[in-house]
């Protein structure tokens, strides 16, 4: 059995039966349109749909989903906005068809400043030496010795690919891998398809040393692992020579 697979924007743990998903940022569109900005709300429909594809091909492969994690920010706004609070419950009571409400785990982002799930958010999740957390801060339970994998968010990693004369450039969601302090890590693309997120080849990207609890020149020795239309997984190396 696999130790982990990667299915389209999540991440799955065969023997554990965990699925991890990336920020949602729910609200995020509404978010635009208090700036004046028209915009269809899809977002939702979207997180579903996507969601539901990926449940679906975890059956096709014949595991078993036992839990899911949220890895945090799983709503935009940093205040309380009831539309966030209304739109993420249908989120649950999609995911309700698949896993027990007390299997779906919420992980506290720096953007759930108001828990409105109904749930108890935590700060991280433990299981079988894997620690799932959003990846804004630093706690002391990382670095115990029998944490082995961390699997964090918070950066929305990902890749811009362009032609030889750079006139055509396209943003393409990605994972990150590597080791950091003696732990294997996974971070995680955002969920939410409106933004495709941080582009890890451009020079600025994690400039900020501040953002996230693993330093920009360790970052530039992650794999990048670039999802396509179609979900399909490619490898382009470490992020230092993509640059």
């Amino acid at each position: 059995m696999e130790n982990y697979v990667f299915v389209d924007k999540s991440l799955f743990f065969p023997e554990s039966g965990i699925l991890a998903v990336g920020d949602l940022h729910v609200g995020y569109e509404h978010a635009v349109q208090q700036s004046g900005i028209l915009i269809p709300e899809r977002q939702v429909g979207e997180i579903i749909a996507d969601l539901k594809k990926i449940i679906e091909e975890i059956k096709r492969k014949n595991y078993e989903l036992k839990k899911i994690i949220f890895l945090g920010d799983i709503k935009h706004y940093f205040n309380y906005e009831w539309k966030e609070k209304f739109n993420f419950g249908k989120i649950l009571d999609f995911l309700g068809n698949y896993v027990k409400d007390s299997d779906i785990i919420l992980i506290k982002g720096n953007h759930d400043k108001f828990d409105f799930s109904g749930k108890k958010m935590k700060n991280y999740y433990f299981s079988k030496g894997i620690m799932f957390f959003h990846g804004h801060m630093e706690f002391s339970q990382l670095s115990d010795e029998k944490v082995k994998t961390w699997v964090f968010g918070h950066l929305h990693p990902s890749i811009i690919l362009s032609d030889k004369a750079n006139i055509k450039r396209e943003k393409y969601k990605c994972f990150l891998t590597g080791n950091y302090k003696g732990k294997e890590v996974f971070i995680l693309p955002s969920f939410f398809g409106t933004v495709e997120g941080s582009a890890v080849n451009e020079k600025n990207y994690g400039r900020d040393e501040n953002f996230s609890i693993i330093p920009a020149r360790e970052i530039q020795k992650f794999k990048v692992h670039a999802i396509g239309d179609d979900g399909k997984i490619f490898d382009f190396g470490k992020v230092g020579r993509l640059r």
